[in-house]
């Protein structure tokens, strides 16, 4: 009598090996910095039709203690700094609603936390996508800069107000600058223009006083300093 024969039973390599490219190209560099762009263009989108900074002036209850609402503040600061809600705007927030000494702790506790969240999203969805692009000339000195000069070369950045808060978060991401250096250059670098705006919204109701006048002089210095910078330094690429 013969024995029993046994269906053969059908392999799983293709289907496990078509999961496993799956997951690599999911976790591709350009899969990843596909994502990043997606979660800055919604976030975008969502602070254009939400407008929450809004929320930031209106929306805090006033049972709240003053360090609570700080708290508060300085998180929904950092959310709508990392989508992309300019900062002079934040800041002047800051000044009416806490006054000059706690309107400056919130804003720049705020910016850091904002860096922090762009630096991070830049740093693992893009980072691996973007550094073999680095080829130029300006690309790779700055690259350089950064990874060997962190902090040094940060906290240059942020004192100097032309270079915009965004750009400079995800450029830093891409670097190979670290956490530290990166985080502390910003919390340092921002006061000096994170102050200026804070003391202006903290004394607009009186435009007419020392403390407004000082700190509106310093903002429009800071914004022809920049301005100037900006075009020498068109003005020489140009040439070159």
């Amino acid at each position: 009598m013969a024995s029993p024969t046994t269906a053969p039973v059908a392999p799983v390599r293709p289907a496990r090996s078509a999961a496993v490219r799956c997951a690599r190209l999911l976790m591709s560099p350009w899969s990843r910095l596909s994502l990043l762009v997606l979660v800055l263009v919604s976030a975008g989108a969502a602070m254009l039709v939400l407008e929450p900074q809004q929320l930031l002036t209106t929306g805090i209850p006033a049972a709240l203690g003053t360090g609570v609402a700080a708290l508060l503040f300085a998180a929904g600061y950092g959310l709508c700094t990392a989508a992309f809600v300019p900062r002079p705007l934040l800041n002047l927030a800051a000044g009416a609603l806490f006054g000059s000494a706690t309107g400056v702790v919130a804003a720049v506790a705020g910016t850091v936390v904002g860096a922090g969240i762009a630096f991070g999203l830049g740093r693992l969805l893009g980072q691996e996508a973007l550094r073999p692009l680095l080829r130029g000339r300006w690309l790779k000195a700055a690259d350089g800069q950064l990874s060997r000069h962190g902090f040094r070369s940060m906290l240059a950045v942020r004192l100097f107000p032309g270079v915009p808060f965004a750009a400079a978060n995800y450029c830093a991401a891409v670097s190979r600058i670290g956490w530290t250096p990166f985080l502390l250059a910003t919390a340092v670098g921002s006061v000096p223009n994170t102050a200026a705006y804070v003391l202006a919204g903290s004394t607009a109701a009186s435009p007419t006083s020392p403390v407004f006048l000082a700190s509106a002089g310093f903002i429009a210095l800071s914004a022809l300093a920049a301005s100037v910078f900006a075009w020498r330094r068109r003005h020489r690429l140009d040439r070159g």
